[in-house]
């Protein structure tokens, strides 16, 4: 088991960051997201569990802008229409956070803590494909209808003509934007192979999350670069919004595009080199 280990490290390793890309991986992916539904809809009243707490979030949310708006016509230079929008895209990259990006994360803590991480080390795939697919609570994706819905009627009042290149801007930028904060997650949680116990990030970053509710611009300019380089949050709310908003350049799209390319690169290395630290239970 010790040499299956050692050689599924070294297998992990020496794979090309490319898995995103290959046909017969998210095959694997899609595997893994129809045990998890299966798994999830043995229990069907979580949905309307999530459901009331995505409303009743999304309704305290609202009055609070509501609140806001009432003292002034603008914040930071973005409309109440504006901010919907902000908020909608929050909601719905939150409700991917919770559905697919925190399960994983919080099972690989689990894994590292406890030396279970053999079980992935030794499978013929990427170990940082299966320890980022393997689990999903499905329920906590209906928070990305619910920020859907938050964006199309924020776009209906501000009812200014969509073009094709704006939401494919949009699109995309949705995507860099949740790839931006999976890799923030990987990050953290690669931090368990020298700490062991990093429970505290998940409390650390529904923190810091909350302030992706506001776009990164209104906050001062350390904020500003914080919330955007070491926390990608204006990567993931603020410039999607931008792009419905007609607030998106293409140099800021180009600039996104090449962040969250050095950011996987990165995030790469630093997990092969957490891997280097681990000693499972069989090591």
């Amino acid at each position: 088991m010790a040499a299956q280990l050692k050689s599924g490290r070294a297998a992990g390793r020496s794979r090309p960051p490319t898995w995103l890309g290959s046909g017969r991986r998210l095959r694997l992916a899609g595997t893994f997201l129809k045990i998890g539904a299966l798994n999830e809809l043995q229990y069907r009243v979580n949905f309307f569990l999530s459901l009331v707490q995505s409303v009743v979030a999304v309704s305290t949310a609202l009055v609070v802008l509501a609140l806001v708006f009432s003292h002034t016509d603008s914040l930071g230079g973005w409309s109440s229409d504006e901010l919907l929008v902000i908020m909608g895209v929050y909601v719905l990259m939150g409700g991917l956070i919770r559905s697919v990006i925190q399960p994983n994360m919080q099972q690989l803590m689990t894994d590292v803590e406890e030396g279970t991480l053999d079980y992935i080390l030794t499978k013929p795939e990427d170990a940082q494909l299966l320890i980022s697919v393997r689990r999903f609570q499905i329920w906590q994706a209906v928070d990305v209808f619910v920020g859907l819905a938050l964006v199309a009627v924020a776009l209906v009042r501000l009812s200014d003509p969509l073009n094709v290149s704006s939401v494919l801007a949009f699109a995309v930028a949705l995507v860099l934007g949740a790839l931006d904060i999976y890799c923030f997650w990987l990050i953290l949680t690669t931090g368990a192979f020298w700490v062991t116990r990093v429970d505290f990030i998940i409390e650390l970053f529904d923190g810091m999350y909350q302030a992706g509710r506001w776009p990164v611009t209104i906050y001062p300019t350390w904020l500003r670069i914080g919330f955007t380089f070491l926390v990608p949050l204006g990567f993931a709310v603020t410039v999607p919004a931008s792009a419905l908003t007609g607030r998106l350049s293409g140099w800021l799209l180009l600039g996104a595009l090449g962040f969250t390319a050095a950011l996987m690169a990165f995030t790469r290395w630093f997990w092969r080199r957490g891997l280097k630290n681990y000693s499972g239970a069989s090591a």
